[in-house]
């Protein structure tokens, strides 16, 4: 079997082109960043023939081969660059039929690049409703490459392609002798001088190394210098050749669609796309709708999870008590529940949520309607000196707040990209779930008003919460920011599709995988470090305690009442003592105003590895500063029994509402800081998110614990 060859998938965002990659590589996918920029990399293994595999490599979306974003210029390197790892072997461009006359602007840029192409040609079905009428035959003799019709979506023409990448790879089709257009002609003496510099397959791929000679990393110095010194001596004006190169490529379009395509009346009646955007865009309902849509979400989330999480809960007080009941009373078997089951046990409970969070979000992209969000809300981000692309990173930060700053890459004002880059970490990401579901769970009563829940509608305020802190902040900071530069928003609504709910579920599954992995590795790590240090302490605090209680115990008969009291006393003295105790009352005056006690204080500094440590740090310190015989309670039980030295409770209503905030607004994300580092390439800005969060964080929660206390 030969090696794998790398295959290249492009194509303006929107045309399928995702959908053909998960049709060719199924679930053998994974995700990196591009070598040297934080833009991902979506790769994976697809069987073409038996014989021959590819690396198919989904590059990012774009309109032309004019690059005006870092995504934009991933794909642009990848084309161009010759040296590049993934340059590839074969490119497919995926063409939305329905939208031919634009996309084959940037199909004839790839074919004039003279490497293997073939087209895969999406969307028929709308191009019929359209009332457009395609000649593949006729289009593949004009463009000269291989064209193919596909619905990866419905696995229809997925075999016929690869039978195509077969044919091409074994040399039966080549790329044209011929140009899309006469790109000598545009600039002989500089394409000349650059293919003289700088090894190049095609004339046109030597005319853009002229026209981005300052932009492109992998020319060296002196091949810099010797094109820059042909352009001057020739006198290059790459304006006016860019616009002479797309007027002509237009005028051999048009004739393209001229002998290839039959179109109606663009007069007749609208798409059902465009009657529902009517009613989904529109200036008062399009928003009352939004509401709507982000309620059922959050309230789904209750709804849907609630027999799942009680199963897991219960599952695992139940194996706690049998565990306790079974194996010898040591050091051991308290390390392996209340250390080790414990720390699983404080994320396991969450995955059935994250699992319903993220099916939830893939089915508002897979329908198109996450699109209409970012154009619903553009007017409101115009104000605070953002615009409509900074909503997408913004809405992925519901997800994570890591990819999302990653995404702000495609938003080209570095002033707006700054401040959604500043800003992002307020959204309420998953990390912040477990918290806000533990913490509704247990003080917000579970009341109903019709079809709406109390519960939910708390989940709801606290991401809505998040939204507005953020867009609040932008707007001071858009003050601060003295870039000035224009930005336009320009997007392409895709048309609504019905979901697939084989990629709806294989991303629950998959972002389960991710969070059991990433999230519940560093909990569990956390968990055992916590044990150690809460049953563990200073001798000169321990022993006192055990001078105490031990012969307080002894006195009385085992098992009686007054031995449970007497050795919960004991337990909670022992972990007051110990290591984590003696921290959590150093930092406790600090936080006692906010209503939180030393141990919340614990998993205030441990979840600044991750923010759903909290949890796990909980089940840590409760499990090891309880009577061994109560391991069957559930983490909720145990919070709601917890006291303060006078007896009244800890987790009130102005204590959880408070804890809410502070993690609504907290940084409390080592990653985050690392990558917003990574992003403005200084630590300056983490430094100052750190810093504005956590003082933001500390007064609106103070605020409210003192406004229900």
């Amino acid at each position: 079997m030969q090696a794998p060859i790398n295959i290249a998938l492009v194509g303006n965002p929107n045309s399928g082109k995702s959908s053909l990659f998960n049709a060719l590589t199924g679930l053998n996918q994974k995700v990196g960043n591009f070598p040297g920029v934080t833009v991902d990399k979506k790769t994976g293994m697809a069987q073409i023939v038996p014989g021959l595999t590819a690396n198919i490599i989904d590059l990012p979306g774009t309109y032309s081969l004019y690059p005006k974003s870092a995504d934009e210029y991933v794909t642009y390197d990848v084309l161009i660059n010759q040296n590049n790892a993934d340059i590839p072997r074969l490119v497919i461009i995926v063409a939305d039929a329905s939208n031919l006359k634009r996309n084959l602007l940037f199909c004839s840029q790839i074919i004039d690049l003279k490497t293997p192409v073939i087209i895969a040609l999406t969307m028929m079905d709308i191009a019929r409703r359209k009332g457009v009428e395609i000649d593949i035959d006729g289009l593949e003799r004009e463009l000269g490459v291989p064209v193919v019709a596909i619905n990866p979506r419905k696995n229809k023409g997925v075999t016929e392609i690869k039978k195509v990448i077969d044919l091409a790879i074994r040399s039966q089709y080549s790329p044209p002798p011929r140009d899309f257009i006469n790109n000598t002609a545009l600039a002989k003496e500089v394409i000349e001088e650059v293919k003289r510099v700088v090894p190049c397959k095609s004339d046109y791929g030597a005319l853009h190394i002229a026209t981005n000679v300052e932009d492109l990393p992998f020319l060296n110095e002196a091949q810099r210098q010797a094109i820059k010194k042909a352009l001057q001596a020739h006198q290059f004006n790459k304006t006016k050749m860019q616009a002479e190169e797309i007027m002509q490529r237009y005028a051999r379009i048009k004739h393209i669609m001229k002998a290839s395509v039959v179109e109606n009346d663009p007069l007749q009646k609208q798409l059902r796309s465009e009657k529902i955007d009517d009613l989904l865009l529109h200036r008062f309902w399009g928003y009352a709708i939004l509401l709507v849509v982000m309620f059922l979400l959050f309230q789904s989330i209750f709804w849907l999870a609630s027999y799942p999480m009680s199963w897991i809960e219960n599952g695992f007080g139940a194996l706690s008590g049998w565990l306790s009941s079974s194996l010898p009373d040591n050091k051991v078997t308290d390390f392996f529940i209340n250390g080790i089951l414990a720390g699983i046990s404080g994320f396991a409970v969450f995955v059935p949520q994250i699992m319903i969070l993220f099916g939830l979000i893939t089915i508002l992209e897979d329908t198109g309607y996450m699109a209409r969000i970012s154009f619903l809300t553009d007017r409101l981000m115009r104000q605070v000196g953002l615009n409509g692309k900074s909503v997408m990173p913004l809405i992925s930060g519901v997800a994570c707040a890591v990819p999302a700053i990653m995404a702000t890459r495609t938003i080209e004002n570095r002033k707006e990209r700054l401040i959604t880059i500043m800003v992002t970490p307020l959204m309420s990401c998953s990390a912040r779930l477990p918290i806000y579901t533990m913490m509704i769970a247990l003080v917000i009563p579970d009341k109903r008003f019709g079809i709406l829940g109390l519960q939910g509608l708390v989940m709801m305020g606290l991401y809505l919460l998040g939204f507005f802190m953020a867009i609040t902040i932008a707007a001071l900071m858009k003050l601060f920011v003295r870039i000035k530069e224009k930005s336009y928003f320009i997007m392409e609504l895709p048309v609504y599709r019905s979901p697939r709910w084989a990629n709806v579920g294989t991303t629950m599954v998959e972002k389960a995988k991710i969070f059991v992995k990433d999230a519940g590795k560093v909990i569990v790590v956390i968990s055992v470090v916590l044990w150690f240090l809460a049953s563990y302490g200073p001798a000169s605090k321990r022993e006192p305690v055990h001078q105490k209680y031990e012969p307080l115990l002894a006195q009385v008969a085992p098992g009686s009442p007054q031995a449970a009291e007497l050795n919960k006393e004991f337990q909670s003295a022992k972990l007051s003592t110990s290591y984590a105790g003696v921290l959590g009352h150093a930092i406790e005056p600090a936080i006692r105003p906010l209503g939180f006690d030393w141990k919340i204080g614990i998993a205030l500094i441990t979840s600044f590895a991750a923010r759903e440590v909290f949890v796990g740090t909980m089940a840590t310190l409760y499990s090891v500063g309880e009577d061994p015989d109560n391991n069957n309670a559930t983490l909720r039980e145990k919070l709601s029994s917890a006291k303060w030295p006078d007896g009244s409770p800890v987790y009130t209503l102005a204590a959880g509402l408070s804890l809410m905030i502070f993690y609504a607004f907290a940084m409390q994300c080592m990653s985050t800081m690392a990558i917003v580092k990574r992003e403005t390439k200084s630590w300056k800005f983490p430094a100052i998110q750190l810093l504005y969060m956590t003082g933001l964080a500390y007064i609106c929660s103070y605020i409210i614990f003192h406004i229900f206390r």
